[in-house]
């Protein structure tokens, strides 16, 4: 009696439950047969959170249990689920270390482990002030711990600042500065806040027509700009940067320094910032022919955002496919994100753009129609990113296909007949 021979199962393994990663595993587990392949995924945290609702937590318009979900009700069905921190990713031997000893080997891999604020590297700011002072919002026990000093503080020198890019939703200090301007004015002291915006760019964005823009909407609201401050460190109460000039303030709401995963940079695939080095079209790691990463984990020349995520995973699941048949990558991502950016009063602003082509006025998504306005503050792009919420969970992670184009388009966009340079900063 003759055996059939029965093949191994390949073997997908995904690190991070992010957005990115869940997104990946909810479009690619219909499409990779179950007996051809098992999918694993690497994700410590038991919740997944809604990051861009971290904005809103310090003016109390959420709370922790409006943007949380349990990480295993948001993956399929016939995805493993290991909540192990990973120690290092060994790319000879096609195999992840797990913190607890357990071994992962993998065909096929997939970084989508972020990225992640960190205080400790800026001296200064993580010292006792941390808290009290000093404060972050991009954590929920950051943006909690803020909601309760800005609830207590009376006024003073109010100091919001990024440390370097890049940062995850960079457009996110710009509209805390909105905001806590809305907010000061709402609670009758924005005439005792002095307040200013330090940024390590030479203006309030790095795009020039939609810095021109912020910064205009900055000075209207008697924001002080201070470009070009790279922070060497927080000392007695004040910002000091490299080149000696010093920020005091009684309250600072700081962006750390953004880093990706530790193990990235034990594993060879990282940058400075422990970001992985890939191909900016095809999320291809450097120098690697069976590892991808993608979303905030990626070394990319655009933001990292949630739609960035969106759209090259949307562009990466199509290009798998065809990588793991043997056929070319030939799909190619642009660079293409959009973020609405609150500017307080119940109103926002919508950028839309890529690796090429800065944001510009028009319409968004219908050309002419909208209903969305793009470098305008408007009330339905306010109610715009207040619905993305339920989008998010009931559409997009679960990898329904939306109603946008993957590839920006110039339909619907008014071009300038003569542009400034555009600032070489990655945002």
């Amino acid at each position: 009696m003759g055996y059939e021979k029965v093949e191994p199962l390949k073997r997908l393994v995904v690190l991070g439950a992010g957005t990115a990663g869940t997104m990946i595993v909810n479009k690619l587990r219909p499409q990779l047969p179950k007996e051809e392949w098992e999918i694993t995924v690497v994700e410590p945290a038991v919740s997944h959170l809604y990051q861009p609702g971290l904005l809103f937590v310090p003016f109390g318009r959420y709370e922790s249990d409006d943007l949380r979900k349990p990480t295993r009700a948001l993956l399929p069905d016939g995805v493993e689920l290991v909540t192990e921190p990973v120690e290092r990713v060994d790319v000879e031997s096609n195999r992840v270390h797990l913190a607890g000893g357990r071994n992962l080997d993998y065909d096929q891999l997939v970084i989508a482990t972020g990225t992640h604020p960190r205080p400790e590297m800026t001296p200064g700011m993580d010292g006792p002030e941390l808290g009290d002072t000093v404060h972050e919002f991009y954590t929920m026990a950051g943006a909690e711990a803020l909601r309760w000093k800005l609830a207590l503080w009376d006024g003073g020198r109010f100091v919001v600042h990024i440390t370097e890019l890049p940062i995850k939703c960079p457009v996110a200090p710009l509209e805390f500065a909105f905001l806590a301007d809305d907010y000061f004015r709402q609670i009758g002291i924005r005439d005792r806040v002095e307040m200013t915006f330090a940024t390590p760019l030479s203006g309030a964005f790095t795009r020039p027509i939609a810095s021109a823009q912020l910064g205009d909407m900055l000075a209207a609201r008697d924001i002080h700009v201070e470009p070009d401050f790279y922070v060497e460190r927080i000392d007695d109460h004040a910002l000091v940067s490299y080149d000696e000039r010093v920020i005091p303030f009684d309250l600072l709401v700081t962006v750390p320094v953004n880093m990706g995963a530790d193990f990235v940079a034990g594993s060879g695939l990282g940058d400075e910032l422990n970001h992985v080095r890939v191909d900016p079209h095809t999320f291809l790691a450097d120098g690697c022919d069976n590892v991808f990463a993608i979303g905030d984990a990626a070394a990319l020349p655009i933001s990292k955002a949630g739609s960035v995520a969106h759209f090259a995973v949307d562009v990466f699941v199509e290009n798998f496919i065809d990588h793991i048949a043997g056929r070319p990558m030939e799909r190619s991502f642009d660079g293409h994100a959009n973020c609405f950016v609150e500017s307080g009063s119940g109103k926002a602003l919508l950028i839309d753009f890529n690796y090429e082509t800065e944001p510009l006025p028009g319409t968004y998504p219908v050309p002419g129609v909208g209903p969305l306005s793009l470098l305008k503050e408007t009330r339905i792009n306010h109610l715009g990113k207040l619905a993305f919420r339920p989008i998010y969970w009931h559409l997009l992670l679960p990898g329904r296909r939306l109603p946008v184009p993957n590839a920006m388009s110039m339909a619907g966009k008014e071009i300038p007949t003569a542009q400034p340079p555009r600032e070489d900063v990655t945002i």
